[in-house]
């Protein structure tokens, strides 16, 4: 009897350690799942910018608060129905007040949420707060589709559309790929100007730490300094209209010389600000410079 109670309790352990380990393999899988989203994915997307990673800090900061608070709030309920339950504690007490008691439950809380304002605020300034910005980029959203326009860098204008999925090329991924990607250089502060031209519509990219809000009449703001160069995704998370699931966002991060020379070919290829801005002209007139970005996008794919 012995010997099959120790039998059982190590299978119970091996299979608790076992379902520990592919936990842990499942909520540190997401380190590789740095720029999209992926099926059954668990956690957030690995962090590209300091945004990101102060957000990070800060979550994993609340995570252990609420954690604590649930297992003291579980410890004092287990201690209730044991303690106070009719059979162990048959007469019941009719003490109502309890001074020490009423404070505590008052002055703690209050702490708590002091203890989380602070960092919540510190956050919030340091997002807001635009350090200096090398370069600007301005993104405008359209039912359906992004503008991207490079104010300080030859007024460099164009559209980026949703490629269909009939459209599609090997390697491609659906519901993210678009025509014209964002292009930008890695370590460089950026600011973000967002605005729209119809209805609202919302600028996140998960990895970046940034979601603006496309507002007409409106100009946010918004920054980002990208650490890695990869190929990063997101999508428009503010519902716009009928095609709100088909307004994808792709950046591309580059070195700063295939930064420049994608900006070469840009100004000759891409509508400036002084052309018309008609969606289906701008899209059938430029190729993102194919010659550029597929390198350093397959350069990325190749470090996944």
């Amino acid at each position: 009897m012995v010997r099959l109670t120790t039998a059982i309790i190590k299978t119970i352990g091996r299979n608790v350690a076992g379902a520990c380990a592919a936990l842990a393999l499942l909520l540190s899988g997401g380190a590789a799942w740095a720029d999209k989203p992926r099926p059954w994915e668990l956690g957030f997307q690995d962090p590209a910018t300091p945004i990101t990673q102060r957000i990070h800090a800060f979550h994993d900061e609340l995570l252990v608060i609420i954690f604590a608070i649930s297992l003291f709030v579980f410890a004092l309920l287990i201690y209730v129905m044991v303690r106070f339950n009719h059979r162990a504690h048959p007469v019941p007490t009719r003490t109502s007040h309890n001074t020490v008691i009423e404070v505590l439950w008052t002055v703690v809380p209050v702490l708590i949420l002091v203890t989380i304002a602070i960092p919540s605020f510190k956050l919030m300034y340091y997002m807001d707060r635009v350090p200096d910005a090398k370069m600007t980029v301005k993104v405008t959203g359209h039912q359906w589709y992004w503008e991207y326009t490079y104010p300080d860098s030859g007024n460099i204008d164009f559209n980026s559309n949703l490629i269909a999925d009939k459209d599609l090329k090997p390697g491609q991924e659906r519901l993210l790929e678009v025509d014209n990607p964002l292009v930008i250089p890695v370590d460089t502060t950026i600011r973000v100007q967002v605005a729209g031209s119809d209805v609202i519509h919302s600028w996140f990219v998960p990895s970046f730490g940034v979601q603006e809000y496309a507002v007409i009449g409106r100009l946010n703001e918004a920054w980002m300094r990208v650490n890695h160069t990869g190929t990063y995704y997101g999508e428009c998370n503010q519902i716009c209209g009928v095609n709100h699931a088909f307004m994808p966002i792709k950046v591309v991060v580059v070195s700063q010389a295939d930064f420049q020379k994608w900006l070469a070919d840009a100004k000759t290829k891409f509508s400036s600000l002084d052309k018309p801005r008609d969606n289906t002209t701008q899209v059938a007139a430029a190729e993102p410079a194919a010659a550029i970005l597929p390198a350093a996008e397959n350069a990325a794919r190749a470090g996944k």
